[in-house]
């Protein structure tokens, strides 16, 4: 087979292989092993969050070999390198998750910094958790290089051993990380024995791969495939299935198609790229996280889209995947459904897609959705005429409350429960609302208040997951509210509000709330409001003493706080798209 040749002249990688002056670079791939003809050739960056801290990355490395083959195959020169994750589930309840929201952008920087330093031309990058997948993507669309990307794929769903201590619930149903933080919850009821919790532990997350319901990494998963960076249908296979690599090998194939047509990431990433993702969140009851990830990706395009665009879109799309944690089935029963583009084939019916957006293969989604036979299976894919419910299982939160707005979840929540007004029980961080809910130091009918965990005041915007999993573990998850300035995982029950904005450390009105002031959540209507007039708001606003102060004076949790902007914005560190003065791809 003939070689393709690329004309190397316009390419990044032109300045350290091509000519005399560069003789030094290119002894350096010489003493990687790579030959005089691999050296002319394009050079892709494959980047992966591969390490060893958990199930979500282990398989990641695999894989990224097999993006190498296709890459070789096509006539490219793969360079593989590596960037950290912070795992959530590992990070959750405790100081770690400080770090989470934080690596989002050290997984963006560390990728551009190593792209732009070793002048690379394409970028295929595998990610695996829920902070790597954004991050991942984010980087795609600050460089702007040809890109494709994949998701390390999901988990296998766990089972419990059937012995009397496990209840019968635990015993009939798919198990997922999030049982496990519900389990706590019911060993604190002693409604759990010792016994019964340390089987669980041990058959919970059965293989490598990310949390296995709809959370915030298979969220974004599908994001990537509904917003084009991924092959079609390539995020859903579980990560412990070799097959997988069909997948790698065909995207990195794909990412030098897409160098040789020039089809660069904020060509896939558009204002309508971006729509037809958030519809998919919405019509799989996906993560709350998604209404920060998508502004955050739009930031790097230089595209104004806010967590009140996310909403709208929510608002009106039908909830009609059944998925954990607000419905029944988990990722692989997803996948073996049809998976995305099925979804995206019934969002199509309704005319809910852009089909004219292009995607990683080069072809729009109307022609890749155009090869798909399967229809919804009625099961876990409901047919789009008969939804779970008409709209979609995350909605959008304003009021006096929430200026900036704020965001919950409303997948499985009967609507004559997604209204809840309450005297406030509020709390200064999440250590003290979880010791007060560990002690039930709260009342049946409470709105539950954690603030100053914000992405500037926490700082870092942590996930209330311990808490609110101990809640539906004593069985109060439809007894009270919880509102924060935080964020909640993927896999959070109940009626949780996250994201609150302005945030208390800016002086928010969430910063201004006493014990015992009456907060009402209408999730109908769109609203989160306290019953306090503007003239006491402004009178407590005076008096407020300012933010708290934190631990962190110094390191890379001090300089995100610092940089970090508004939540309704994406909580992003740096000017995007708008301020830019180059673009990588053309220097």
């Amino acid at each position: 087979m003939l070689k393709r040749r690329f004309d190397k002249s316009r390419l990044p990688s032109r300045h350290v292989t091509e000519g005399p002056q560069r003789a030094p670079h290119r002894s350096y791939y010489y003493a990687m092993g790579l030959s005089e003809e691999e050296i002319a050739q394009p050079f892709v960056g494959v980047a992966t969050c591969w390490n060893e801290a958990a199930p979500c990355n282990i398989a990641l490395s695999r894989q990224a070999q097999a993006v190498k083959l296709g890459v070789r195959a096509a006539d490219g020169t793969p360079r593989e390198f590596t960037t950290i994750t912070v795992t959530d589930g590992i990070a959750m309840g405790h100081e770690g998750m400080r770090s989470s929201l934080a690596s989002r952008e050290a997984i963006a920087d560390t990728v551009e910094l190593t792209m732009r330093g070793h002048c690379y031309d394409a970028l295929v990058g595998l990610a695996g958790c829920d902070k790597s997948l954004p991050g991942m993507m984010m980087a795609m669309v600050r460089l702007n290089v040809p890109s494709v990307f994949i998701y390390g794929g999901s988990i296998l769903p766990g089972k419990a051993p059937q012995i009397d201590e496990i209840p019968e619930d635990f015993r009939t149903r798919d198990l997922t990380v999030q049982d496990m933080f519900e389990a706590v919850g019911r060993h604190q009821n002693n409604e759990l024995s010792d016994k019964a919790l340390d089987a669980l532990e041990r058959v919970a997350c059965p293989s490598a791969g990310a949390c296995g319901g709809q959370f915030t990494a298979n969220t974004m998963a599908c994001v990537s495939e509904a917003i084009g960076l991924a092959l079609m249908n390539s995020s859903g296979m579980p990560a412990p299935y070799e097959s997988r690599d069909q997948y790698a090998e065909a995207s990195g194939a794909a990412v030098m198609e897409l160098l040789e047509k020039n089809i660069r990431a904020r060509d896939v990433v558009t204002r309508q790229s971006l729509e037809n993702a958030a519809r998919v969140v919405a019509c799989t009851g996906g993560s709350t996280n998604a209404g920060l990830h998508l502004p955050a990706i739009a930031h790097e395009a230089g595209i104004e889209f806010y967590l009140d665009d996310v909403c709208e879109i929510f608002r009106d799309t039908p909830y009609f995947v059944d998925l954990k944690p607000g419905g029944q089935f988990v990722a692989k029963d997803l996948f073996d459904a049809g998976g995305i583009p099925v979804v995206m084939k019934e969002l199509r019916k309704a005319g809910l897609i852009h089909e004219d957006c292009i995607t990683a293969s080069g072809n729009s989604i109307g022609e890749e959705l155009d090869k798909i036979d399967r229809e919804a299976d009625g099961r876990v894919i409901y047919p789009i005429e008969t939804p779970l419910t008409k709209t979609g299982g995350v909605v959008g939160l304003k009021g006096n409350l929430a200026p900036e707005g704020a965001i919950v979840k409303v997948a499985g929540i009967a609507a004559e429960n997604q209204v809840f007004t309450g005297a406030a029980r509020v709390f200064e961080s999440e250590e003290d609302a979880f010791a007060a809910v560990k002690a039930r130091e709260y009342e049946e009918g409470e709105v539950i208040v954690i603030r100053n965990e914000g992405p500037a005041g926490g700082p870092g915007m942590r996930e209330m997951l311990a808490t609110t999993a101990a809640l539906s573990g004593q069985g109060m998850g439809k007894k009270v509210a919880l509102i924060t300035d935080g964020r909640f995982s993927g896999a959070t029950r109940g009626f949780c509000v996250g994201h609150v904005g302005p945030e208390a450390a800016q002086g928010g009105p969430i910063a201004l709330l006493k014990n015992g002031d009456m907060i009402t959540i209408d999730a109908v209507s769109g609203a989160l409001s306290v019953d306090l007039s503007d003239a006491e708001l402004a009178e407590r606003r005076a008096a407020w003493a300012g933010p708290r102060e934190t631990n962190y004076a110094s390191g890379a949790v001090w300089k995100f706080a610092k940089l970090v902007g508004p939540t309704y914005k994406g909580a992003v560190t740096h000017p995007g798209a708008d301020a830019e003065t180059h673009v990588y791809m053309d220097l």
